[in-house]
């Protein structure tokens, strides 16, 4: 069998419905669109959860929680990552992190934690780093500059 000669099977595509050509289409006079009323006429459109007059459901329903607008997002690196890309006496910063697809946007904001262990000194140029990533960093001969 050969993909070229693959076909559909009788009656499983159909023609699209040209609406607005006349009498004779089938669609004659009012197009499929129905008798009067806004969405017969031209621009005749309803914006996104309208409900007709309704008291729409998003007002309806009660309100809970809070969004904070200037909450700050971080990218979670653990140590156990670190360990898998980079060798001893490697100098991670931002860049470096980019580089080895540890982290995927330019800007994200990043923050080392201590998941796994670490075993041979790195030195660490980075903004935010948990305590317990500090101290498993030092111990293992390490050093870390905190960049803002």
């Amino acid at each position: 069998m050969d993909l070229s000669t693959l076909k559909a099977p009788a009656g499983a595509t159909k023609n699209r419905k040209r609406v607005g050509r006349g009498d004779a289409s089938g669609q004659g006079g009012t197009a499929g669109r129905g008798d009067k009323g806004q969405k017969a006429r031209s621009g005749g459109k309803v914006r996104a959860g309208f409900e007709g007059g309704q008291m729409p459901m998003a007002r309806r329903l009660p309100k809970r929680g809070f969004r904070n607008p200037f909450r700050e997002k971080f990218v979670a690196v653990n140590l156990i990552d670190l360990c898998r890309k980079f060798s001893k006496g490697a100098v991670i910063d931002e860049a470096a992190l980019l580089n080895s697809g540890i982290v995927k946007k330019k800007g994200d904001k990043i923050k080392i934690l201590a998941k796994g262990e670490i075993d041979f000194p790195i030195t660490l140029k980075i903004a935010k780093i948990s305590k317990a990533a500090k101290d498993k960093i030092t111990v293992a001969g390490g050093s870390i500059e905190e960049v803002i």
